[in-house]
């Protein structure tokens, strides 16, 4: 097993079924965002700054779990998003459904509600320039250029107060999400341990990784800088990552990141 996963210039999503994409190889790729761009780091500072008002996960609010969740519909052929409107939420405000079938055996079959992302960040240039990023990777897999794309975006944070906190992602082993392609893009990590991501084969979905033989998994390894990204193609690989805790400063810890995931429409004839 390799500690680190290839970079856009060796194989990739296509050939092994998950990349390894760092700051430099997602801006150099995006047209008109230079990476010492003061526009870019603004663009960037809005969507990090949303994560201080993300609100608990309803489902599990003892996790340490943050999130938002919006759908878009893309049109490769066009570049073209379109964000899908919220519906009024089980509590107060609007809110994004998000189903997962069976995928997720800690809400099998359960279709959750999600507060929406704010219009301001939906609406952000980097943010889509980031999700195009992610479809141009995906082109490579029969019809994903020609079919509408349901684009399902998330913002999930990690975040431990004391030290003796942690925060859970979910679920907490090895799993497949059911959607294709999904891509993993880290807005902060201060102050936390854990958050390491692990990739397996399918089989190993539902273990944890210690449960698994270390000559099954096929990388290791934590996102540390801002826009370190990662991709997945779900039928190939499972994936997981461990739970943060609080680092050794005096403050709070957090993990902030955005998940791209990326579903064909179908027609029925």
């Amino acid at each position: 097993m390799s500690p680190t996963l290839p970079g856009s210039s060796g194989p990739g999503l296509a050939e092994l079924g998950f990349a390894r994409y760092h700051r430099q190889d997602v801006l150099s790729a995006i047209d008109g965002f230079r990476t010492d761009s003061p526009d870019t780091a603004s663009l960037f500072d809005e969507i990090r700054r949303s994560f201080a008002d993300l609100p608990a996960d309803p489902y599990d609010e003892a996790a340490n779990r943050f999130r938002q969740y919006g759908s878009a519909v893309l049109l490769p052929w066009e570049r073209s998003l379109t964000w899908l409107p919220a519906d009024p939420g089980p509590g107060t405000g609007r809110a994004s459904e998000y189903y997962q079938g069976d995928h997720n055996p800690e809400y099998a079959g359960m279709r959750r509600h999600f507060g929406d992302i704010a219009t301001h960040v939906r609406e952000n240039p980097l943010l889509r320039k980031i999700i195009l990023f992610d479809a141009d990777r995906t082109l490579w897999l029969k019809h994903f250029g020609n079919v509408p794309l349901r684009v399902g975006v998330h913002f999930i944070k990690l975040s431990v107060d004391n030290p003796g906190d942690v925060a859970v992602p979910s679920p907490d082993v090895l799993h497949q999400d059911g959607e294709p392609f999904t891509f993993v893009h880290l807005i902060s990590r201060d102050n936390v341990t854990g958050g390491v991501n692990v990739i397996a084969p399918p089989r190993c979905a539902g273990l944890r990784p210690e449960e698994v033989s270390r000559g099954l998994l096929q990388a290791e390894f934590t996102l540390e800088d801002p826009l370190d990204s990662f991709a997945i193609h779900d039928p190939r690989v499972s994936h997981y990552v461990s739970p943060v805790r609080r680092g050794d400063r005096p403050r709070r810890g957090e993990r902030d990141v955005v998940l791209v995931d990326f579903t064909p429409y179908v027609t029925q004839i």
